[in-house]
């Protein structure tokens, strides 16, 4: 067993064996014992931490919001407005899924449940965040000229999250995050063709 840690370290520590479990299992069949197990302490101790694994799973995608985010936000900050900036995001975001390849598993897993939950409204506030900072980024782009003007931001922003999610899907079926970083820049200059065609 492990010593013992302060509350947000432990805390911490959780939601990162979780989301590593969620790899190679489905999250619905990840169980407190198989987090406790994986973290070194006993459910006892799990539980003073959190109370239920729904909170757990509420934890980690509060987690993933800030960390994604703030990924891609340095991402698009880091260059002008445009397609370089797209590219930043883009990779950023593939990279992040390689690093952590048992979030979309969660993800998927929590949109596929038929009733709402705070855990599918955490996901909905990712997605939703995620498509205003390209949204953003898209009409600052667009008032530059860095981008084309008559461009249907709307709709970039959706095909941007959506070859995302595509590629995330085939790293699935094969069983390979690293199957992502293969293809993504392929895919990308796709998109960015597309989207400059609306000059």
């Amino acid at each position: 067993m492990q010593t013992r840690l302060p509350t947000e370290q432990r805390q911490a520590e959780i939601v990162m064996a979780a989301l590593n479990l969620a790899r190679d299992i489905s999250p619905a069949a990840i169980t407190t014992g198989d987090i406790a197990s994986a973290v070194g302490v006993t459910q006892g101790a799990l539980f003073k931490h959190f109370p239920t694994k729904d909170a757990i799973w509420l934890a980690a995608m509060k987690w993933v919001r800030e960390h994604l985010l703030l990924e891609l936000e340095q991402a698009v900050r880091a260059t002008c407005p445009g397609a370089l900036a797209l590219e930043a995001a883009f990779h950023a975001h593939v990279a992040f899924v390689i690093a952590h390849p048992g979030v979309p598993r969660v993800i998927f897993h929590e949109l596929q449940r038929p009733a709402d939950s705070p855990i599918k409204a955490e996901v909905r506030a990712l997605l939703q965040a995620y498509r205003q900072l390209l949204l953003e980024h898209f009409n600052a782009g667009k008032k530059s000229g860095a981008l084309p003007t008559r461009l249907d931001s709307e709709a970039a922003s959706t095909l941007f999250v959506g070859i995302v999610q595509g590629l995330v899907m085939q790293s699935m079926l094969a069983g390979k995050a690293s199957v992502m970083k293969a293809q993504a820049e392929a895919v990308f200059n796709l998109y960015l063709r597309g989207i400059q065609a609306a000059a």
